[in-house]
């Protein structure tokens, strides 16, 4: 199951917001009904780097409760920054919590699913690509994890800018068999029919998350589950 842009604050509610963590538990609670293998949020699972260790505690608790292994790819809201709060999640050992770039450097493999999950993680708040160096297939299953915005063919000869890019050529050159993308609000495939690249979009305004299914066979199947608070 793939979802992103969670946004978790603790100041959400103040802003008339609600309680942000409705929406992770909705993401979680989409998983269990899906049976699925793995979570994996691919950027800005939090709002800022600048939560109260409460409220991170909260969310690790949360993330503890999960019934399956949980791959985060920190974002550019929720960097890998010094004081990343990220640390304080790996310092509480939650069993099946990978943080791409933390626990692992840019990678996870999952051997019963002869499967690996890779991603560059967002280190700082400067420009960056996400698929700047491709990694090589060790498994039978090959995704990839990144958070940027999408453009065809982006013009990189102009200044840096904090876009995150990532074009048509970085996406196909992952020869991945399906590529996990986050940063847009909305859900949306990109790159093109011969590419498996999709944003899942963010709970509240995308309304559901993306069902990932990858066939004995070889293919791939995605379906944008609609989460329960928003079924009708």
């Amino acid at each position: 199951m793939h979802s992103s842009d969670v946004h978790l604050d603790h100041n959400a509610a103040e802003r008339g917001q609600g309680d942000s963590t409705r929406n992770l538990a909705l993401v979680l609670d989409a998983a269990r009904a899906a049976a699925a293998d793995l979570v994996l949020l691919a950027g800005d699972t939090f709002e800022s780097n600048r939560q109260p260790p409460e409220f991170v505690d909260r969310v690790a608790a949360m993330l503890a409760g999960a019934h399956a292994p949980v791959v985060i790819l920190p974002g550019n809201h929720d960097p890998l920054v010094p004081e990343t709060l990220y640390r304080r999640m790996q310092a509480a050992g939650i069993d099946f919590l990978h943080i791409l770039g933390l626990t692992h450097d840019e990678a996870v493999v999952f051997e019963h699913l002869d499967l690996e999950i890779w991603g560059r993680a967002h280190r700082d708040y400067s420009d960056m690509i996400p698929f700047e160096q491709v990694r090589s297939r060790s498994r039978r299953w090959h995704i990839a994890m990144g958070h940027g915005h999408y453009h065809p063919q982006p013009d990189r000869s102009v200044a840096s800018r904090p876009s995150w890019l990532i074009g048509d050529a970085e996406l196909a050159a992952t020869q991945a068999d399906y590529i996990a993308l986050g940063h847009w609000n909305l859900a949306a495939r990109v790159g093109g029919a011969a590419v498996c690249a999709h944003y899942s979009g963010s709970p509240d305004l995308a309304k559901s998350v993306n069902v990932v299914r990858l066939g004995a066979g070889g293919g791939v199947q995605v379906e944008a589950a609609p989460l329960p608070r928003w079924r009708q």
